[in-house]
């Protein structure tokens, strides 16, 4: 049985950004490390974006950028400056191919293509078993969601931010290849927070998704329908798909954290990486994988990894208005981007605001579902 420093159970952008930047400190080349995954990551299957003011390491994966941004609903469009940041875009197989270029010069580095069958923690290390083998290391990283663990309670909302996206080609120049589609609200809204995310590359390609925040998912000729009825919208007769993509992020304040022992960490998703209020994964997974370096630089109890922020709260209240009033997901948005500062509002987003500002940006949304809501968690906050 054959024995590791470190193991990570799931290779996906959470552990993969972690094991990265572990080799570019270059703190850890005497340190065995294996990745286990039943996913060879060869395929493009997601899309990440994020905005950004700097350049970041991950510049050579960024396959566009836009300055611009638009807000709509039924009733206005607002053009958003995005200064000082750009909307970045990365293709995952450009990511996986960028990291893996990577470790595979690296001698301590492991990955294998299997699937992850028992994980169990005991008091000197820990047993991992796979479909084929079985492993012991010191300590684990896993970033394999457990689903029925996190919807089969009832303190905490659960909500899922899934789509059905389209890359398509025109043969009509229609977009505006510097501006992104943040939020169209304009789609029927049927109960729940559903609105279009356009992507365009040029004049006449573009990814166009369409997204809700709610708690079911929809059949699959539902997501199709009414991107199709969008794509009308825009004016465009005929088109190709290029490529699709779907999927579903989950929306939770659930603590994550709780589950973090000794020698296992819950990272990406399965540790609570991804924003809860958004569903935006990419910014706040490489923050959080730049701090666990540092911490494994010189700790190992990664019960004392995770700290509690304001974002947490903040995020929370949100859910709570979602997950009993789906349908104010659209005035909720369109108020705080209607009337609010754009780069100020992405940087609250990106949760780098001190109080003032984070007070300029709540102000801007409507106020009775936020107070409610705020009363029904500092009323179960003696639960948490």
């Amino acid at each position: 049985m054959k024995h590791y420093d470190y193991i990570f159970t799931g290779t996906g952008l959470s552990a993969m950004m972690t094991v990265y930047k572990m080799v570019l400190s270059g703190k850890f080349t005497g340190k065995s490390i294996l990745l286990i995954d039943e996913d060879t990551k060869k395929t493009n299957d997601r899309t990440w974006c994020f905005w950004e003011k700097e350049e970041s390491i991950w510049e050579n994966t960024i396959s566009k950028k836009w300055d611009l941004a638009l807000f709509a609903n039924e009733n206005f469009k607002r053009d958003l400056e995005l200064k000082p940041y750009k909307y970045n875009q990365i293709r995952s197989l450009d990511f996986y191919n960028s990291v893996f270029e990577l470790i595979k010069k690296q001698e301590n580095i492991t990955f294998l293509n299997d699937k992850v069958t028992d994980i169990n923690e005991l008091e000197t290390h820990v047993f991992v078993a796979t479909s084929t083998n079985t492993f012991t290391c010191n300590q684990l990283l896993n970033s394999i969601y457990n689903k029925a663990l996190v919807e089969s309670q009832q303190k905490y909302p659960v909500l899922q931010q899934h789509f059905i996206g389209w890359f398509i080609k025109s043969n009509q120049a229609v977009f505006n290849s510097e501006q992104v589609t943040f939020m169209d609200f304009s789609v029927a809204q049927k109960g729940n927070t559903r609105f279009m995310y356009v992507l365009p590359t040029s004049t006449t390609e573009a990814l166009i998704e369409y997204t809700l925040f709610s708690h079911s998912l929809l059949e699959k000729q539902e997501y199709e329908s009414e991107i199709k009825n969008y794509i009308q919208k825009l004016g465009i007769q005929d088109y190709e798909i290029i490529e699709k993509e779907q999927g579903s992020i989950p929306m939770t304040c659930y603590p994550f954290w709780k589950r973090n022992t000794n020698r296992v960490l819950n990272i990406g998703t399965a540790g609570g990486w991804t924003k809860a209020s958004t569903g935006y994964t990419f910014k706040k997974s490489d923050k959080k994988s730049t701090q666990l370096v540092s911490f494994l630089e010189t700790q190992t109890d990664f019960r004392k990894f995770h700290k509690k922020s304001k974002f947490w709260f903040y995020d929370l209240l949100l859910l709570d208005i979602l997950d009993r009033n789906n349908e104010l997901g659209s005035s909720i948005f369109s108020d705080m981007f209607q009337k609010g500062n754009s780069a100020l509002i992405f940087k609250f987003l990106d949760e780098e605001t001190n109080l003032i500002e984070d007070v300029k940006v709540i102000l801007k949304c409507p106020k009775m579902p936020f107070i409610k809501a705020l009363f029904r968690v500092i009323f179960l906050s003696n639960k948490f």
